[in-house]
């Protein structure tokens, strides 16, 4: 799969955050995603043992999550664990595991965050601006904001709030479990992000692509 490879990753925490908020202002994220058209999903994770970095990227169709393709890579971990630049962490193994996909997603889901951000660029923002293609962030613990109390019925769903600005929402994907934290990465919005997130968790509380993902990214474990 072609990318729009953005910068270097070899940067320090400062130079991160700096290329970050230069970043953010490029970011779609009002844009609906037509649902109607959506084929194939992708799932996007990435486990890190040992400072080795293993990422997996796992294609399914929609609605019916069969798998078409599997794509992983593997390589030292660059970057160290700093809250708020995951991206710096992971991007680089995901380049070349992207690099190495044959299908073309509708969309691609990602473990982590989009919008709901302290600089509103998650990875799934900021490896949107590399793929171009429609990206949402599914975060499974909060980075920042706030939200009112949320039912515990499955598909109940509360604004995410962050210095008077929405960035993502709080989403219960099965009922009377923790939520999940969804916000659009790129070309893509709120409503229609939660709308997928919730199509594509019929059974668990991972969206099944992202599961296959992260069971495809364990692997070596």
């Amino acid at each position: 799969m072609d990318l729009v490879r953005r910068h270097d990753w070899d940067l320090t925490p400062a130079e991160a955050v700096a290329l970050q908020r230069r970043l953010a202002a490029e970011i779609v994220a009002d844009r609906p995603l037509d649902l109607g058209a959506v084929r194939l999903v992708a799932g996007v994770d990435v486990s890190v043992k040992n400072e080795r970095s293993h990422a997996a990227i796992v294609v399914a169709t929609y609605p019916d999550f069969r798998v078409v393709e599997t794509v992983t890579a593997l390589m030292p971990t660059p970057f160290p664990y700093v809250p708020g630049l995951l991206s710096f962490r992971e991007g680089p193994v995901l380049e070349e595991a992207f690099g190495r996909l044959a299908s073309e997603p509708d969309v691609f889901l990602f473990d982590g965050m989009g919008t709901a951000h302290p600089r509103r660029i998650g990875i799934a923002s900021h490896m949107g601006l590399w793929l171009q293609r429609p990206t949402i962030g599914v975060g499974k613990t909060r980075l920042c904001g706030r939200n009112a109390p949320l039912d515990e019925e499955k598909g109940a769903h509360q604004p995410l709030v962050d210095k008077g600005e929405t960035i993502g929402a709080v989403v219960r994907t099965r009922t009377a479990k923790h939520p999940l934290f969804i916000s659009p990465g790129h070309l893509a919005d709120i409503p229609t992000s939660v709308a997928l997130v919730l199509a594509c968790a019929p059974k668990y509380r991972l969206p099944e692509p992202i599961r296959l993902a992260h069971k495809a990214a364990g692997a070596f474990a």
